[in-house]
């Protein structure tokens, strides 16, 4: 998955072995547009950068939520999440990534990761250092936007 932000382009590489339906649900907004347009509305320097809400601030998704598809993938810098609420099968369209390995560590077999930051990862670290509005809520002054998102395929697909 390719994104266009307003600072720099960022590819995931999806892993559906690890966990299909969360894959399959990304692909699917990405292919629809759904992000297109969104911000990166919690900035938490040194744990994460988080996408993916459609009213900007962390409260909405896109209609539905998928059950938790917990796994053995660390979260480490560049790695690929889905939010969701006290209930583990609660994720829809948010998601983060992870900048530090210590501080994500904790969400290892709590949260579905489902992918990895391949290139342009200094596109990351670049909306993980804006400047906070409201630091202890980790609301950016001016949000970074994903101004496109679209599937590329490295192999054939399938």
């Amino acid at each position: 998955m390719h994104f266009d932000t307003s600072e720099g382009t960022f590819v995931v590489e999806l892993y559906p072995e690890r966990a299909p339906s969360h894959v399959e649900n990304f692909q699917q907004l990405v292919h629809d547009g759904f992000y297109d347009g969104l911000t990166f509305h919690r900035v938490v320097p040194g744990f994460l950068v988080q996408a993916g809400c459609p009213h900007g601030d962390g409260t909405g998704g896109p209609g539905y939520t998928i059950d938790a598809e917990f796994n053995d993938m660390p979260h480490e810098p560049g790695t690929v999440s889905m939010c969701r609420t006290n209930n583990p099968d609660s994720a829809g369209s948010q998601f983060f990534v992870c900048l530090d390995r210590d501080n994500c560590k904790h969400l290892d077999g709590q949260y579905t990761a489902f992918g990895k930051i391949v290139e342009g990862y200094d596109t990351i670290e670049r909306i993980a250092e804006l400047p906070l509005s409201h630091p202890e809520l980790g609301v950016p002054e001016n949000a970074a936007m994903i101004l496109h998102a679209m599937e590329v395929y490295t192999d054939e697909p399938n």
